[in-house]
């Protein structure tokens, strides 16, 4: 339910912005909820909206959305939502530039001396977040 609520959201926000998508009719519309939390969904639009998805309920997710932007490009986002957070992808968005080297020498001294008694820490997520910001995907 919250997932239908979020890509309603998404086209209420896109039909707001340009009048002529008000007239936007629902071309295909596909949902499944398995017993298990597992679900996929997918729906298109005749203004050139399309998204689609899969994942286990509040565990992960894997998808993509598409759209026509005000310049009339037609703009593309892969993504997945785990553990490590939501993580897009897109020729148009903006990619991470190198942390300062202070940020990554105190990532750095934290790997070298993690936290024992924090049961939150987590050293693969440290050691992804060095890498990202380091530039070193």
């Amino acid at each position: 339910m919250y997932k239908l609520f979020v890509v309603a959201a998404l086209v209420a926000v896109a039909t707001a912005q340009n009048p002529q998508d008000a007239q936007a009719q629902v071309l295909a519309q596909d949902s499944v909820v398995n017993p298990d939390g597992s679900y996929n969904y997918r729906y298109e639009t005749s203004n050139g909206i399309a998204a689609q998805e899969n994942g286990v309920g509040g565990q992960s997710a894997t998808g993509s959305f598409s759209y026509t932007g005000d310049d009339g490009a037609q703009y593309q986002v892969t993504y997945v939502a785990d553990e490590n957070g939501f993580q897009p992808q897109g020729a148009h968005l903006p990619q991470d530039v190198p942390a300062p080297e202070h940020v990554l020498k105190t990532l750095e001294q934290i790997r070298a001396n993690p936290p024992r008694d924090d049961p939150n820490f987590n050293i693969d997520f440290l050691n992804a977040a060095i890498a990202r910001l380091s530039g070193k995907k």
